[in-house]
């Protein structure tokens, strides 16, 4: 999803409201206390590298970079983030009653084809000041990225119109993601539902349940985020922009013999 800021036709109204997003969204420059907004950014950082980290050893990691932070503080804005540390751990918090939870149907299936799994996952985009939300979803078998969107929210409307979006152009067998009240919401479900598709679910604190979508998020933060530091949301979703073009069409992937994502996609699909 991209505004084309210089169209001669139509303003950025009408192009906002096409798109099904609020105009004010398009300018919005998330408030951060500065001090928090460098602490989620080293949080991001390490997370990205050692996402079995959890609020304690994250809090001992930024106080060993001489930061006196206090393990709630870390929790608290992790949470914020939407960040967990992926090993199981007890007691974990409720899902709302209304959601229903699915089974993880992927262990032990062979995925031999393009639109027999699709994926979906949320994660944290810092920028200069503040930070948004990027929801994306991958074709498994060629690691195709079909459509994403960018939030100031983790609201579930973003995510629900990704996925008519990834709707418009195919239909998979299964839809795996994790167990985030986005996903579990019942008017997501229920978009899969009418369509006959499977639901999928990780388990809880298994990001492993869902490698490529993780695997994704590194390569596009190491690649692209890190480099270029967004100043604005615009610079977000036009930096993204560019790098799941080029991740599609030109990124050559050695497990799929050296074909760009796009190719394998739209060469197997059926």
């Amino acid at each position: 999803m991209l505004i084309d800021w210089n169209h001669n036709d139509l303003s950025i109204a009408k192009q906002a409201e096409l798109l099904g997003i609020s105009r004010s969204s398009l300018y919005y420059e998330p408030v951060a206390d500065p001090y928090n907004d460098l602490l989620m950014r080293l949080i991001d950082e390490v997370y990205t590298v050692m996402p079995f980290y959890g609020s304690r050893k994250m809090a001992a990691h930024l106080q060993r970079l001489g930061h006196d932070v206090g393990r709630r503080r870390v929790r608290r804005l992790m949470g914020q983030m939407g960040l967990e540390a992926i090993y199981p751990k007890p007691n974990l918090s409720k899902p709302h009653p209304e959601h229903m939870i699915y089974p993880y149907l992927l262990r032990g299936t062979l995925i031999n084809r393009a639109n027999q799994v699709w994926a979906s996952d949320i994660t944290y985009i810092r920028l200069a000041k503040g930070f948004v939300y990027l929801v994306a979803i991958m074709d498994w078998f060629s690691r195709y990225v079909i459509s994403w969107e960018v939030s100031t929210s983790m609201e579930m409307d973003f995510c629900l119109r990704t996925l008519e979006k990834a709707l418009g152009k195919g239909r998979p067998d299964i839809f795996n993601t994790d167990q985030g009240s986005q996903f579990t919401s019942r008017d997501f479900t229920q978009s899969l539902l009418d369509r006959a598709i499977l639901i999928s679910m990780d388990g809880r604190g298994r990001c492993m349940d869902n490698i490529f979508i993780e695997r994704l998020w590194r390569s596009l933060k190491y690649d692209e985020v890190y480099i270029n530091d967004y100043q604005t949301v615009k610079d977000a979703r036009i930096g993204i922009d560019r790098y799941f073009t080029l991740y599609n069409t030109k990124r050559l992937h050695q497990s799929l013999g050296y074909m760009t994502p796009y190719e394998v996609y739209h060469g197997a699909r059926n």
